[in-house]
């Protein structure tokens, strides 16, 4: 699922309907636990994509410093590289690496998501806070 679409979804179910406030605590589980389904596999997601990302950091690290044997650099399609870096410019070589930065993008990517989704988590479950004030500010202009 896309951060636009989570995003579109959690606009329209966090709008509170103040003419039927009994209906909208009600809704309070059922959105409660759709979030927190959706907030948990996306942190599924992450971890996959965090786990993708170490291992392929170690590959590039073992093309970088020539320690890479020659039948994982065929299996994984990459030229010899050829050039003799100093280890402290291993970094530098990594950090720019095209593979390891669309990784990277991937992981901050969902790692965003899980946030979005975890304050909304919050927000839902503490929505029956808005729901008992709204009651109580009607009560109040009624009258009561």
């Amino acid at each position: 699922m896309n951060f636009d679409k989570i995003k579109q979804m959690v606009l329209q179910d966090c709008e509170i309907d103040e003419t039927q406030l009994d209906a909208e605590s009600l809704r309070l589980p059922q959105l409660h636990n759709k979030y927190l389904n959706i907030y948990l596999d996306t942190k599924l997601i992450l971890e996959r994509k965090q786990n993708e990302f170490n291992r392929l950091r170690r590959l590039k690290w073992e093309y970088y410093t020539g320690k890479m044997d020659a039948e994982v650099l065929e299996h994984m399609g990459w030229e010899p590289f050829d050039l003799k870096i100093l280890k402290q410019d291993i970094a530098i070589y990594m950090d720019g690496d095209d593979d390891l930065i669309a990784l990277q993008e991937q992981v901050r990517y969902y790692k965003e998501i899980c946030a979005y989704l975890d304050a909304t988590v919050k927000e839902v479950t503490y929505r029956h806070n808005k729901i008992r004030n709204a009651i109580g500010w009607k009560k109040f202009l009624g009258g009561q």
